[in-house]
């Protein structure tokens, strides 16, 4: 891993300490959210009910996650974004512990519910801290997107390991102590920040008309929607995906691993766009990568096997390499005073969608399987794939103004 990628030139020790945390944060934010999903392909025996319904009990936390990122934006910027990265550790942590100790559904719904409601800190309150710190940097933004990625990649797999070796209630429990034992250590290291909400940039860096700005970013939220029902649709089921497409039941253990190995995929991919935005037009890049989207999901849903894995690689690829490039257009048109509602806006609509990609999931599986689930998500990233290539021109449109402009000045 190139070193510059965690510390560009230019960083303080106190900058980079403070990426560091964030980054660790993305990556526990998106694991403890996807461990349910791997723990209870094996729940059946433990509950007595089958998958459909114990998938289902999931839905609560992720709508929370959508729901509480609305909140904790505005108390970020209105009082303390540190203050709010600590109440996620904790929070986190402790709604961890309720779900590993759960007796019965009830409570096991009640603990993912309340992980919901504090990953959801994260995203709005992470993300403008992010951006404040490192200005916006391709490659800043892109290892901390591959962060996230690594938490989704690694929880299949280190779900599945705990569960299998020390019961399913390890799985919880240990995520839990280190989310706990993190908290402490940011909370010592990092000095609260309550005092910067009154001085924080009121100006976006392109500024836009009224009327441009309600477009575009209609336009993101068209795009965060869609592509959150891809995203979350892909991520919850891809462990029971792997373990069907492989044509042949295979052990918790395997259909994890497989899965960490397609995941992965677009950690690699969100490394490689980092890199790519500082040499290409990031909107065109946002094109291309959307296109990839579509035609991946678009081959899983007509394979089977080995091209299924194939197939999902490109999709997750695709999907995570956007998140870099959608970042990098939002913060250039959003003032830092305002950026952590504007990300609560976005996150809590790419989250939102989760509550459908669970009901979806349910629903189109029991209908006809996978194969009409991956038919159904191919028609959603086309939909990514128009909205990015409308926002695209826009994009260049207002920049090209902007250039004509200042020439003219």
């Amino acid at each position: 891993m190139n070193p510059t990628a965690v510390n560009p030139a230019g960083y303080d020790k106190a900058t980079r300490r403070t990426i560091a945390f964030l980054n660790l944060a993305h990556g526990v934010d998106h694991f403890v959210l996807l461990i349910y999903p791997t723990v209870v392909l094996g729940l059946g025996a433990v509950f007595h009910r089958d998958y459909s319904e114990l998938i289902a009990l999931s839905t609560a936390a992720f709508v929370a996650f959508g729901v509480f990122s609305l909140p904790a934006g505005w108390f970020a910027d209105r009082w303390s974004r540190r203050n709010m990265m600590a109440a996620f550790f904790f929070g986190c942590g402790a709604s961890l512990v309720v779900t590993g100790l759960a007796p019965n559904p009830a409570v096991l719904a009640m603990g993912l519910f309340g992980v919901g409601m504090f990953a959801s800190i994260y995203h709005p309150v992470g993300m403008a801290i992010l951006i404040e710190a490192s200005q916006a940097r391709g490659r800043t933004l892109a290892f901390n997107g591959v962060c996230g990625n690594l938490g989704v990649s690694l929880a299949a797999g280190i779900s599945a390991g705990l569960a299998t070796f020390l019961g399913w209630r390890a799985a919880f429990l240990v995520p839990a102590a280190l989310a706990i034992a993190v908290g402490v250590v940011y909370v010592w290291l990092t000095p609260d920040d309550g005092h910067h909400a009154k001085h924080r940039q009121s100006k976006p860096a392109v500024p836009m008309t009224t009327r441009m700005a309600v477009v575009v970013f209609g336009l993101f939220l068209l795009i965060t929607m869609t592509g959150g029902t891809v995203f979350n649709l892909l991520t919850i089921a891809l462990p029971k995906i792997v373990d069907e497409g492989l044509a042949a039941h295979v052990p918790l253990w395997l259909a994890g691993s497989v899965a960490t190995l397609v995941l992965i995929c677009g950690a690699l991919a969100q490394l490689a766009v980092g890199r790519l935005v500082e040499r290409f037009s990031v909107q065109g890049l946002f094109v291309m990568i959307t296109a990839m989207g579509f035609l991946g999901n678009l081959w899983a849903a007509n394979a089977d096997g080995i091209p299924l894995m194939l197939a999902l690689a490109v999709a997750i690829a695709a999907i995570y390499g956007q998140v870099t490039v959608n970042d990098m257009l939002l913060a250039r048109y959003t003032a830092d005073a305002w950026r952590g509602r504007i990300y609560a806006v976005r996150y809590f609509m790419l989250f939102i969608a989760a509550g459908a990609a669970i009901g979806m999931i349910s629903y189109l599986h029991a209908s006809g399987g996978f194969g009409l689930v991956l038919a159904v998500n191919a028609a959603v990233a086309f939909s990514i794939f128009v909205a990015t290539a409308t926002l695209a021109l826009l994009v260049t449109s207002i920049e090209s103004r902007r250039a004509a402009a200042q020439a003219a000045e």
